[in-house]
């Protein structure tokens, strides 16, 4: 069972910037509750508390330098770190050191947050899972491949933590977690410096305690300080189920229509659109982009180093040994048709409500749960935020998917703030 979530990015930062709270106080109850809970939950692969707490020892001896300042952040073991070893997930890579840290990393840091440790990634961000438990329920899967930074977070050990989504890895692990995910617009927040997977698709996202600290995270991230945007008086939602709507258990059906009901009695306009056939194309392509893209960007590793890979990987390595460049071809052409079909048949709503997950988190570790309802999304490039939602047969968090249009960041943000406690309630 999960603790209490820690308070928001923006309490804590504006603790503070106040003088109420030092940064390194803050780092010292994160790392109490690791020690307590890590054994149980093993969300990190790496962690320094004499590095964490001198850092903020730092932050506290300095003027404010953002809203983030002296606030503490799990970072993915995806993402190049200088200071700490990246692996990748991957016994490869066991100890490395890289040179310089990944984009998103240095941005975090030049805003003064504090990198508390590296948690547990999938191989390459991929499907073979590592040993972390989801804390609702530790016989169950915390979704991947953001396992750890997702774990940590809904365990209370940290108040957010960077992820990566290339199907579906930051908004399912979230789910299954029951904590806010967000994904930014493709190409949004720089991914330099993130282990690729599938360059089409990577996409650098976040695991949260708050929806509204996907803004700070944004200001951190980008050129763009200010993510605040203004909610609509009565917000268009389009409820969109598909495609494999099949796939969704009784939990998420009922899910997604206690939304629906809830935010039209809340002043929103709900109405019920079939998805377009972009859609589907955009699911099926993915899987297609994603199985050549990560062969082509992990060469050096299943040439060199093939005794040391698992075997899922090794399946999707021959997948795309079987497809040809004229297929790949054809499939970035696809996705960039449908794309840019889909982007026309969002225009209208501030949001589409979908699944997030299918249902509950699997039981076991030995999976990270199927993305069906992420990856169609993702390879539209489109922003996606996922919120709590209430719980399944087996007590486990349920929840929904809010999608915008392109670069409609802000104004997703400013919607999901506004969902969140209608969901609540």
């Amino acid at each position: 069972m999960s603790g209490p979530a820690p308070a928001s990015l923006a309490a804590l930062g504006a603790a503070i910037a106040s003088g109420r709270r030092r940064s390194e106080d803050i780092v010292g109850d994160c790392l109490a509750r690791i020690e307590a809970r890590e054994r149980t939950i093993r969300a990190w692969v790496h962690l320094d508390p004499a590095a964490a707490l001198a850092q903020a020892r730092r932050r506290d001896a300095e003027r404010p330098r953002s809203p983030l300042h002296g606030v503490p952040i799990a970072v993915k073991d995806i993402f190049d770190t200088v200071d700490m070893p990246t692996a990748y997930g991957s016994p490869i890579y066991a100890g490395h050191r890289p040179v310089r840290d990944a984009a998103a990393v240095a941005l975090l840091r030049e805003a003064g947050a504090v990198i508390l440790g590296k948690t547990v990634t999938t191989e390459f961000a991929a499907a073979f899972p590592g040993p972390t438990a989801n804390p609702r329920n530790i016989a169950h899967t915390p979704g991947g491949s953001s396992s750890g930074s997702a774990a940590a977070v809904a365990d209370g050990m940290v108040p957010a933590g960077l992820g990566t989504q290339t199907l579906g890895s930051v908004i399912r692990p979230a789910t299954f977690c029951g904590i806010p995910g967000f994904k930014p617009t493709y190409g949004l927040v720089p991914a330099d410096g993130l282990k690729p997977a599938a360059h089409s698709l990577d996409t650098v996202g976040f695991l949260l305690s708050d929806i509204g600290d996907a803004a700070l995270l944004l200001g951190a991230l980008t050129p763009r300080r200010d993510w605040q945007a203004p909610l609509p008086a009565a917000p268009r939602i389009a409820v969109m189920r598909g495609p494999a709507w099949a796939m969704a258990q009784p939990e998420t059906v009922a899910a997604v229509d206690r939304a629906a009901e809830r935010f039209a009695r809340a002043g929103a306009r709900v109405a019920e659109v079939p998805p377009p056939p972009a859609l589907e194309a955009l699911r099926e392509v993915a899987w297609t982009i994603l199985c050549y893209e990560t062969c082509q960007n992990l060469t050096h590793e299943r040439i060199a180093h093939a005794d040391r890979i698992s075997p899922p990987m090794h399946g999707l390595f021959a997948q795309a040994a079987a497809m040809t460049v004229d297929e790949y071809r054809a499939a970035l052409a696809r996705m960039s048709e449908a794309r840019a079909a889909l982007d026309a048949a969002v225009a209208g709503y501030d949001a589409v409500l979908t699944a997030a997950t299918p249902g509950e988190a699997p039981r076991g570790l030995e999976a990270t749960g199927d993305a069906v309802f992420n990856r169609a999304w993702t390879a539209a490039h489109l922003p996606c935020a996922t919120l709590p939602a209430g719980a399944g047969p087996n007590g486990l968090p349920v929840g929904v998917q809010l999608v915008a249009a392109r670069w409609r960041d802000a104004e997703l943000i400013a919607l999901a703030r506004w969902a969140a406690p209608q969901l609540a309630a």
